[in-house]
């Protein structure tokens, strides 16, 4: 028997939250399920729907526009599927009680002929630090935060419900993204909220990076695309281990109010999905200067108006590019893990060159000294994570802990048995604290301008300058140091992975595997600030030229498919429920005879306990 854990808070569908045994996946309780062998009339025939985690949004788009296919359809599938493999991957903390009740709204608003733009009814995970006003919890990884309201939600959320996109829950993510624990003392992907995330890709596959949950869910098709943040790696990381597409904008290119911070002068939001083209539409969405992020100002684009990043996808998008290829900030990474990367990456330069582009080969970064800037950027996260924090708590409309300030949090979880301390201990945190220093002091702004030249003029941009380049091209394990520390944006796209025959490596604390066969890895395109529309267009054409994503597949995955859900035209549902168990080969076959709307109650219940679960027995036999 497979088990998910429940939470109790806010009245939210419970998944990893606590180690509690109370509800079985494939329960009769969700009566839209169909067995992969069952039909029912009115639903879409199997060869009708593509694979939920090959299909785009253009593919959404088309079966919307044709009627066979509903935003409700859409959601309980997802849902399906996360409740089928969530407890192997903890890719998803929580669903959003209301994801079915929005999609019947954005349903009838599409049969009415609005359509509010190409998310519309588009189901999107987001990561577990930006903040919603609903019933979903902003925890960053935490226990602290269980339970908290905000007053106002992230601009970028908003700006998805505008879109019309559905928020379907929150996904999983490295505990305050990363930024509580030395790397020997903890994992990436793990939280105490949300347990330990692992790659689909092989067995406990490290995910990378903080938004991990992020990845590993579109990578597996648990949702079209998801959110996720980055400071320093954490959207292009975790999308090159998941195979997937990741884009890391230009510091104030996308809103970071009520997204809780690391960094002011660094944290990004982007988009990643398992294709550029779906990035860019994400992109279009949520880029767009906000009255609540002072950062967002300097967009340069005329009247306000972002661009439209999907018209950037060109198949011929490398014709007459001049990309280099900065040998000196790629060879200090290297070793004997790299050379299939690295094998893979000479290839695909290849590949660019065949469509057209221009290769510079040794464009070198003027200056390149990572212990230096890795010094002062560890000055400019600590200083403001500690201000960024505190100025975060004070937008909270309910603080149930009463937390206030990082010393407050690290008493928290010292004290909190669920927060695994001290065997992940809070040495980050206890830097930090001891630093005595402000982010407005002046050896954190030096620090700051310091890492501003090396990523700029003795960085990117001095590469570019110099030797006349649009884009610089490296493997995604080298790419975001610099952009990091200079605002600056990236593209990661799929680019292989490694062979049968890879030792296996181990994480420093040996919880998850690092390196193993079948682990994707990705490269990377990095341009000057604002231009994610030529770096949008590069990727496209080399993604499309290579389509290396196809090549290699999760071991683990869902079968629960679009086929598989009653397509449900009334307000009553009619069907006969097939829950198979494959370990024993036994079959039960269970009638249930309900309204729609109960569907949507049954999902949205504060508890799922096993005498619930005989309550609504009970009460699906009854008029409801």
């Amino acid at each position: 028997m497979k088990w998910l854990g429940v939470s109790l808070f806010l009245g939210l569908i419970p998944l990893v939250s606590l180690d509690l045994p109370l509800l079985a996946v494939g329960a009769p309780e969700r009566p839209w399920l169909l067995d992969a062998s069952s039909t029912v009339a009115g639903s879409a025939p199997s060869s009708h729907f593509l694979p939920l985690d090959e299909i785009t949004i253009d593919d959404l788009i088309h079966y919307f526009a044709d009627g066979t296919l509903t935003s409700v359809d859409l959601v309980r599938a997802y849902i399906e599927r996360i409740f089928e493999v969530n407890h192997v991957l903890h890719a998803v903390g929580e669903i959003n009680p209301d994801a079915l009740s929005i999609a019947r709204i954005l349903d009838a608003e599409r049969v009415q002929g609005h359509i509010r733009g190409p998310l519309h009814g588009v189901p999107i995970l987001v990561k577990d630090n930006i903040a919603t006003l609903d019933k979903l919890n902003n925890t960053a990884g935490s226990f602290a935060l269980v339970g908290a309201t905000v007053t106002r939600e992230a601009t970028v959320i908003t700006k998805l419900r505008s879109a019309g996109a559905i928020i379907l829950g929150k996904a999983t993510m490295g505990e305050w993204a990363q930024c509580r624990s030395r790397k020997a003392s903890s994992s990436h992907g793990w939280s105490a909220y949300g347990g330990q995330v692992y790659g689909a890709y092989y067995p406990q596959q490290d995910p990378s990076g903080s938004s991990s949950g992020s990845a590993v869910a579109v990578s597996v098709g648990l949702a079209l695309a998801s959110i996720g943040t980055e400071t320093s790696g954490s959207i292009v990381n975790p999308s090159e281990k998941g195979n997937g597409v990741g884009i890391k904008p230009t510091l104030g290119l996308t809103s970071r109010s009520m997204v809780i911070p690391i960094s002011l002068r660094q944290d990004t939001v982007g988009p990643m999905t398992r294709t550029v083209k779906d990035a860019a539409y994400v992109l279009s969405a949520i880029a767009g200067p906000d009255k609540f992020d002072n950062w967002t100002s300097a967009q340069p684009f005329r009247h306000g108006s972002t661009p439209d990043y999907v018209k950037a996808c060109d198949f011929f998008g490398l014709k007459g590019v001049r990309i280099g290829i900065p040998r000196n900030g790629i060879d200090y990474f290297l070793d004997e893990r790299t050379k299939p990367i690295m094998d893979d990456f000479e290839n695909a330069l290849q590949v660019m060159s065949n469509a057209g582009a221009t290769i510079i080969d040794k464009a070198n970064f003027p200056v390149f000294d990572f212990p230096a800037f890795s010094r002062n950027a560890s000055i400019v996260l600590d200083t403001d994570f500690v201000a960024g924090l505190a100025e975060y708590f004070l937008h909270l409309d309910h603080n149930p802990f009463g937390i206030h300030s990082l010393e407050d949090l690290a008493a928290f979880t010292k004290g909190d048995p669920r927060e695994e301390y001290p065997d992940r201990d809070t040495y980050v945190w206890d830097r930090e604290l001891s630093r005595n220093i402000s982010s407005g002091s002046s050896e954190s702004f030096r620090a700051y301008e310091a890492n501003l030249k090396m990523g700029l003029e003795e960085g990117v941009v001095g590469a570019l300058d110099r030797y006349g380049c649009d884009v610089l091209v490296l493997p995604t394990f080298a790419s975001f140091h610099l952009p990091a520390i200079a605002g600056l944006p990236i593209v990661t796209v799929p680019l292989g992975y490694y062979p049968a025959d890879t030792p296996l490596v181990m994480n420093l604390k040996g919880t998850t595997v690092s390196v193993a066969p079948n682990i994707p890895f990705g490269i990377s395109f990095v341009g000057r600030a604002w231009s994610e529309e030529k770096l949008i267009s590069v990727a496209y054409a080399f993604e499309q030229r290579t389509m290396v994503r196809q090549r290699v597949k999760p071991l683990v995955s869902p079968k629960f498919e679009l086929q598989n859900v009653a397509h449900v035209q009334g307000i009553r549902l009619e069907s006969t429920l097939g829950n198979t168990t494959s370990r024993q080969g036994s079959q039960k076959t269970i009638l249930h005879r309900a309204r729609s709307q109960m569907m949507d109650r049954v999902l949205s219940l504060r508890s799922w306990t096993l005498s619930l679960l005989e309550t609504i027995d009970i009460v699906t036999r009854s008029t409801w």
